[in-house]
C-alpha cells in the first residue's frame, strides 16, 4: 500500500507493518476487535491497508447518511459483485441491481408477503410436529439449540420459497458445508482441501437447486420459478441462472436460523427474559419485539462497503470534513457502533431484554450519545437504499419459529450453569453472527400436543 502524499484533511491514516497486506489478516480473524482497537487508537474515522486497499472506517452513527445516501461519489456495486463472483462463482448483468431489487420488493411485500409468512407458518408447525413422530409423551430428545434452529428454519424458509420436500434435508446438509466456509472464500483464505470441498459444495447445491426448476416445469407458482423467469426476461443465461438461486439461498436462509438461535439462547439463560416472553404469549405484555431487537443489537455485525468512485468531501456530524479519495473504500461497522457503543448502549456486553422498552412498555426507540439523538441505535438490516429488503419475511419467520418452540416444545439447558457459546469472531461482516460451538438442549413435545 502506496499514499504518495497525504493532503491534511484525509483521516488518520494506520497502514500496519507489513507490506501490501497491512491489517488483513487481523481484520479477517477478528474485526470487531481489530476495529475496537483502532478506534480507540484514532477515534471515530481512520483509513486501514487491507490487502492492497485503503479503507477508510467510519464509525460514528450521526454521520453514516454521508454515506449511506450518496450514490454519485459512492458505489455500493462494484464490492458486492466482487464478493458474490468470489463466493458463488456469479456474474450477472450490471443492469439487473435496480430492477432486482424492485423485483424483490413486490415479492416481500404486501399480500405476497402475507402469502409468504402463512406458507413458511405451516411448514414450521409441519416439521416440527413430523420431528417428533414415534416419540412417546415423556420421551426427551438431546440436540444443539444451533443445529435445532438451523435446521427447522432453513428447511422451512426453503419449503415456502422453493416448493419441493423431497429433498430439504440433503440440501441443508450441504448448505451447512458451503456455509462453513464462505467467509474463507469471500477473504480468498481457503487452503487447497478446503478450496476441493467449497467447489464441491457449490456445484452439488447448484445442482439440487437447478433440478428443483427442471422437475416442475415451467409454470410460475412458486417464488423460485418467478425469480427464474425474472432472470431469464433479464437476458440471464442458463448457467448463471442456476448459479444465482444459490445466491438467493444464502441471502434468504442464511441468518434466520443463527438469530433465531441467540434468541432461544438468551431466554433460556436468562429466565427472567423467558418469563416475560411467556408472558407475552400469553397476552399479557408486548415483550417479543423488545427481546428480538436485543438479540440482534448482540449478534447481527454486518459490514457496509462502498467504493469511492470519485473524491469526496465527508462532512461528519462534529462539523469536520475529511477527504476521501477515488480508488479508496468506505466501511461503515454498526456492530461496533451504534449497536455495541457505551455512550448509547449501558453496558452493551450484556443480554437486556427489556433495553428497548419504554417504563410505559412502548417500544423504545430514542437513544442518546453526548447529549444528542442518535438517529440509529441498531443497524441489523442495514440502512438507506440498500436496507435488507426481506426483513418483514424474516422477523415474522423468527417470531413464528419461536412461538411454536415455546408453545409445543417442553426445552430446557442440559447443564443448568451452561451460558450462550462466544462467537465465531471469523463471521463478523456476514450477517448474522454463528456462534463457536453450540448449547446443548433437550426437548420434548407437550403433553397438550400429542
Amino acid at each position: 500500500c502506496i499514499h504518495l502524499f497525504i493532503t491534511k484533511n484525509e483521516p488518520p491514516l494506520d497502514k500496519g507493518f507489513l507490506p501490501w497486506l497491512g491489517h488483513a489478516l487481523e481484520f479477517g480473524k477478528d474485526a470487531a476487535k481489530f476495529l475496537t482497537r483502532m478506534k480507540e487508537k484514532h477515534g471515530d474515522i481512520f483509513t486501514v491497508c487491507v490487502a492492497g486497499h485503503y479503507v477508510t472506517v467510519l464509525l460514528d452513527p450521526n454521520s453514516y447518511d454521508s454515506v449511506l445516501y450518496d450514490t454519485k461519489s459512492l458505489d455500493f456495486t462494484r464490492y458486492k459483485n466482487q464478493i458474490i463472483k468470489r463466493v458463488f462463482s456469479l456474474q450477472l448483468p450490471n443492469t439487473s441491481s435496480t430492477s432486482e431489487r424492485e423485483w424483490m420488493e413486490r415479492h416481500f411485500h404486501g399480500l405476497n408477503l402475507s402469502k409468504l409468512s402463512s406458507s413458511m407458518k405451516t411448514h414450521l408447525q409441519t416439521l416440527l410436529m413430523d420431528d417428533q413422530k414415534g416419540c412417546s409423551p415423556s420421551e426427551w430428545k438431546q440436540d444443539g439449540l444451533f443445529s435445532l434452529c438451523y435446521s427447522l428454519l432453513f428447511r422451512a424458509g426453503y419449503l415456502t420459497l422453493f416448493e419441493r420436500g423431497d429433498d430439504a434435508t440433503a440440501v441443508y446438509t450441504e448448505f451447512r458445508k458451503f456455509d462453513g466456509l464462505l467467509s474463507k472464500m469471500a477473504r480468498c483464505t481457503l487452503k487447497r482441501e478446503e478450496s476441493r470441498k467449497a467447489n464441491s459444495s457449490r456445484e452439488r447445491l447448484w445442482e439440487l437447486l437447478s433440478t428443483t426448476w427442471l422437475r416442475r416445469g415451467s409454470e410460475v407458482g412458486c417464488w423460485q420459478q418467478s425469480y427464474q423467469c425474472y432472470l431469464q426476461e433479464e437476458g440471464v443465461d442458463a448457467e448463471m441462472q442456476k448459479r444465482a438461486l444459490l445466491l438467493q439461498l444464502w441471502a434468504t436462509q442464511g441468518n434466520a436460523g443463527p438469530a433465531a438461535f441467540w434468541l432461544l439462547g438468551f431466554l433460556l439463560t436468562h429466565p427472567e427474559a423467558m418469563k416475560a416472553v411467556k408472558a407475552e404469549i400469553r397476552g399479557l405484555a408486548p415483550q417479543d419485539n423488545s427481546v428480538l431487537s436485543e438479540t440482534l443489537r448482540l449478534t447481527a455485525a454486518v459490514i457496509i462497503t462502498r467504493e469511492v468512485v470519485q473524491d469526496k468531501t465527508l462532512h461528519m456530524a462534529n462539523g469536520q470534513n475529511y477527504h476521501l479519495r477515488r480508488g479508496d473504500r468506505v466501511c461503515l461497522f454498526p456492530f461496533l457502533s451504534p449497536q455495541m457503543d457505551p455512550q448509547i448502549h449501558q453496558e452493551p456486553q450484556k443480554f437486556k431484554f427489556d433495553r428497548f422498552l419504554n417504563d410505559d412498555m412502548t417500544e423504545k426507540n430514542t437513544f442518546y450519545k453526548d447529549g444528542k439523538r442518535v438517529k440509529y441505535h441498531s443497524m441489523p438490516w442495514g440502512a438507506g437504499t440498500n436496507v435488507c429488503v426481506g426483513k418483514e419475511f424474516a422477523i415474522r419467520g423468527i417470531k413464528q419459529f419461536v412461538f411454536l418452540v415455546l408453545t409445543h416444545l417442553d426445552l430446557e439447558i442440559c447443564d443448568p450453569q451452561a451460558k450462550v457459546p462466544p462467537v465465531n469472531p471469523s463471521r463478523y461482516g456476514f450477517g448474522m453472527l454463528q456462534p463457536d460451538g453450540d448449547l446443548q438442549v433437550r426437548y420434548r413435545l407437550k403433553r397438550t400436543w400429542h
